[in-house]
C-alpha cells in the first residue's frame, strides 16, 4: 500500500522524513518500518518490558510483579523515576480503545485514565521518556499497557487482570494481533488536536465533574497542553522503531557496519551533549556512516521507508447534545464509534524516510539522540567532562566588527569556527550564537573572570559537545578585532573513549547488528571513562504468560461453513479475554450456539465490506491491515466467496430468528451498540 501525496512531513531537527509530494516518484513503493500484518510473537523474542521492569519483584524461584493500589499509588511508583516532572494524564470517558464500553450508561463515572512519560528519568533510573503509557479501566479492573523493550527493540503490549481492593493483580502479555489492528505502526496511537475526547474537552470536563468524585488524583479539567504532550510524545515513540531499522540494517554488516553503528551513537552523543545544537557532518563521518549507510538503504529500500501514522481523527463524542442523556440505551449509544473515526482502518504512512534526501543523516541522527539518554545520562556527561579537562584546550577564534549605535560585536567565525557567527556585548552576553546547521541558542550570559575575559554563568557545551570554558575579548578594541573562546573538548575525549571500546572485543560487540543496546553501552562508555557504572539490578524477569483461552477452542473438530470462522476470525477472537469478544472459545459443540448469539454484530462487520467505504457506518471485520496475513486484501475478500460464505451463515441464523432476512439498515436503525452484544450475560 503506498501512502498517498495528501499527508505532509512531520520534520523534526531537520529530518528527511518527507511528503510524498516533496519527493520525486520512488521507482519501487516503500517498505513499511512495521507491517501491521506481521506482529510478531506476542510473548517478548527477548529480555522483557519496562514495565515488567518497574514493577519486578523476587521471589523465591524467580520473580513477580508486585504492583501498588490504588492506581494513584502506582502512578506514584512511576513519578518517582522522574527528574523534576510526573506523568501526564488524561480522563476519556468515550473513548476507542477496546475497554470503551465497559462503563456502559456510567461513562463519566467510570472514565477511561490514561498516563503517559514524557519526562527524563531521575539519575540512575529507568529510561520511561516516551516509553511508557497505562490505561486504566475501574469497572473491568483491567490495566491496558505499552511498554519499551530495549533488548527486543520493541513496545510490549501487557493486560494486568484482577487490579482492584482486595484482587490478586495477574500481568499478561496481550495478543499482538488484536494490538495491531489499531496500533499499527506497533506503538502508542493518540488521537490529533482538538483531543475533544479527553477531558481537555470543557463539555467533557462539566459532566465529569457533575459525578461529584476523585479520579484517583487525575484533574477533572485541564488544559490542551496535557494531550498535546502525550501527542508528541507518542509521535517520537512511533520513529522509535524506524531508529532501530537504520541501526540495525541500514549501516549493513561487517566491519563497515560496525563502525557505521559506532559513529551514528558518536553523533547522536555530541547532539544530546550540545543540546540539540549539531556542527556539519565532518569528511570523517561522511565516510564511516553516510556513505554506509546511503549504499545500504538504496540496496535494501530504494523506495525509502515508511513510517506508519500514530495519530488518529479527532473525535468529540458529545457532538451535537445539548444535554448528557437520561436513558441508559442513548448514554450507551455515545460510545458508538463511526467508521471515519476508527483506529481499525488503515492509515496511510505518516512520512518516508529516503537516504538521498536532505537532512535523511540528520534525521538518523536525532532518533538515536532518543536512546542516547537515561539514567545513566548524568554520570556519563560528567564523567566525559573530567577527562576533557584533561586535554588541553580547544579555541574558536572569530574576527569581529563593530555594530552601528552600539557597544556590542558581530563576530563571524574563522578556522575550526568557521561558519559559526554571533553576537558579543561586552556587558558580559552571547546573543544569537549559530551554525549552518543549527538554529540560533538562547542567549550567554556571561560572568566577569578577569579584564576582557569571561565565563559562562551556566556550564554550557556548544555544537560539537565542547564545553565553554571562557570568553577572550582581550582582542577587540572598540568593538572590532579578535574574540576568543576556549573550549574544555569533551568531543576529542568522546572520540577517544570511542577508540577504545572499538579496540576491545567486547566493545566492539556493542555496535553489532542487534537492537540498540543503550544500558551496555553507557555501562561501557562509563568505565571506560574511569567512572564504574552503578550495579544494574540483577534479576530474573517475571514470567512471560499469554493467558489462554478457556475450554479446548477446537477449531480443527468444527465442520462446514462454521469452521470458516477458526480460518479468519481466530487471531481475534479465540482468546481468554472478553474484548474483542472471544466467541471463538469454548468446546467445538456450542459454537453455533456462540456465534447466534454474535450474529447481529458478525452480520454487520461482514456486510460493511462489500459497502462502499464513504457508506460504511463500521469498519470490516476482518481489519483491512490483517488480511494480508491471511493471504487476502480489502478487494479479494470484499469480492470473495470465504467472505460471502461467512455472512449467508449468520444471515441464515438471523433470518431463522426473526422470519426475515437481514439488511444492514434495518439492524442499525437503533445504532450498532443497541445490537445484542456478542456474549452473553452471565
Amino acid at each position: 500500500m503506498r501512502p498517498p501525496a495528501m499527508f505532509a512531513s512531520l520534520l523534526l531537527g531537520g529530518a528527511a522524513l518527507m511528503p510524498w509530494a516533496a519527493v520525486a516518484e520512488p521507482a519501487e513503493a516503500p517498505a513499511w518500518v512495521i507491517d501491521p500484518a506481521r506482529p510478531g510473537d506476542s510473548l517478548p523474542p527477548a529480555g522483557g518490558s519496562l514495565f515488567d521492569a518497574l514493577f519486578a519483584e523476587p521471589r523465591a524461584g524467580g520473580s513477580g510483579h508486585r504492583l501498588p493500589f490504588p492506581f494513584e499509588a502506582l502512578l506514584a511508583r512511576v513519578d518517582a523515576q522522574l527528574a523534576g516532572g510526573s506523568l501526564r494524564r488524561v480522563l476519556i470517558p468515550l473513548g476507542r480503545s477496546l475497554q470503551r464500553t465497559a462503563a456502559g450508561p456510567e461513562a463519566f463515572g467510570f472514565p477511561r485514565y490514561l498516563a503517559a512519560v514524557d519526562a527524563e528519568p531521575a539519575p540512575g533510573a529507568l529510561l520511561l521518556k516516551d516509553r511508557l503509557y497505562i490505561g486504566y479501566q475501574e469497572k473491568t479492573a483491567v490495566l491496558e499497557v505499552i511498554s519499551y523493550n530495549e533488548a527486543a527493540g520493541r513496545f510490549e503490549f501487557q493486560l494486568v487482570k484482577d487490579y482492584r481492593a482486595g484482587g490478586r493483580p495477574q500481568v499478561f502479555y496481550a495478543n499482538r494481533h488484536v494490538c495491531f489492528a489499531c496500533h499499527q505502526n506497533g506503538a502508542p496511537i493518540f488521537s490529533r488536536a482538538l483531543w475533544d475526547e479527553t477531558n481537555a474537552n470543557p463539555a467533557i470536563a462539566a459532566q465529569l465533574a457533575a459525578e461529584g468524585r476523585g479520579f484517583h488524583g487525575f484533574a477533572v479539567a485541564r488544559g490542551v497542553d496535557t494531550p498535546y504532550a502525550i501527542d508528541v510524545g507518542v509521535r517520537r515513540a512511533n520513529r522509535f522503531a524506524l531508529t532501530q531499522r537504520l541501526w540495525r540494517e541500514g549501516c549493513g554488516g561487517g566491519e563497515l557496519g560496525l563502525r557505521c553503528r559506532a559513529g551514528l551513537f558518536a553523533a547522536a552523543l555530541r547532539l544530546r551533549l550540545a543540546d540539540g545544537h549539531a556542527p556539519p557532518f565532518d569528511a570523517a563521518f561522511d565516510a564511516t556512516v553516510a556513505q554506509p549507510l546511503r549504499a545500504a538503504a538504496a540496496r535494501q529500500w530504494p523506495g525509502g521507508l515508511a513510517v506508519g501514522r500514530s495519530d488518529i481523527p479527532n473525535r468529540n463524542p458529545l457532538q451535537g447534545l445539548d444535554a448528557w442523556p437520561e436513558a441508559p440505551e442513548a448514554r450507551v449509544a455515545r460510545s458508538h464509534v463511526a467508521a471515519l473515526f476508527d483506529p481499525l482502518l488503515p492509515r496511510p504512512a505518516d512520512t518516508v524516510w529516503r537516504a538521498d534526501s536532505p537532512g535523511a543523516l540528520a534525521e538518523a541522527v536525532a532518533g538515536l539522540a532518543d536512546f542516547a539518554r537515561g539514567g545513566e545520562w548524568q554520570p556519563f556527561e560528567a564523567a566525559l567532562a573530567r577527562q576533557g579537562r584533561r586535554l588541553p584546550r580547544a579555541e574558536w577564534l572569530f574576527e569581529c566588527t563593530p555594530l552601528p549605535a552600539s557597544r556590542a560585536s558581530r563576530c563571524r567565525g574563522l578556522d575550526a569556527a568557521g561558519g559559526v557567527s554571533l553576537r558579543f556585548e561586552p556587558a558580559g552576553r552571547i546573543e544569537g550564537l549559530t551554525d549552518a546547521a543549527s538554529a540560533p541558542r538562547a542567549a550567554i550570559v556571561l560572568r566577569p573572570l578577569a579584564p576582557g575575559r569571561w565565563q559562562p554563568a551556566e556550564a554550557l557545551r556548544l555544537p560539537g559537545g565542547d564545553g565553554l570554558d571562557e570568553v577572550d575579548a582581550r582582542g577587540l578594541a572598540a568593538g572590532s578585532g579578535r574574540l576568543r573562546l576556549m573550549l574544555r573538548p569533551d568531543s576529542r575525549a568522546l572520540a577517544r573513549v570511542m577508540d577504545t571500546l572499538l579496540a576491545d572485543t567486547a566493545g566492539r560487540a556493542l555496535f553489532d547488528d542487534r537492537p540498540i543496546p543503550r544500558a551496555d553501552i553507557f555501562a561501557a562508555l562509563l568505565l571506560a571513562l574511569g567512572a564504574p557504572p552503578a550495579p544494574r539490578p540483577v534479576q530474573p524477569w517475571p514470567e512471560a504468560r499469554l493467558e489462554r483461552a478457556p475450554g479446548p477452542g477446537q477449531g480443527s473438530a468444527t465442520r462446514g461453513v462454521l469452521a470458516g470462522f477458526h480460518t479468519w476470525c481466530a487471531a481475534c477472537h479465540l482468546s481468554a479475554d472478553s474484548v474483542p469478544p472471544n466467541f471463538l472459545a469454548g468446546p467445538a459443540d456450542q459454537l453455533e450456539a456462540r456465534i447466534r448469539q454474535c450474529a447481529p454484530r458478525i452480520y454487520i462487520r461482514l456486510a460493511m465490506a462489500r459497502q462502499p467505504a464513504a457508506a460504511r457506518d463500521k469498519t470490516p471485520m476482518p481489519p483491512d491491515t490483517l488480511l494480508p496475513a491471511l493471504g487476502s486484501d480489502a478487494a479479494r475478500w470484499a469480492a470473495g466467496p470465504e467472505r460471502a460464505a461467512l455472512e449467508a451463515a449468520v444471515a441464515a441464523m438471523l433470518h431463522a430468528e426473526t422470519g426475515r432476512a437481514p439488511d444492514p439498515e434495518t439492524l442499525l436503525a437503533g445504532g450498532y451498540e443497541a445490537l445484542r452484544p456478542c456474549l452473553a450475560r452471565r
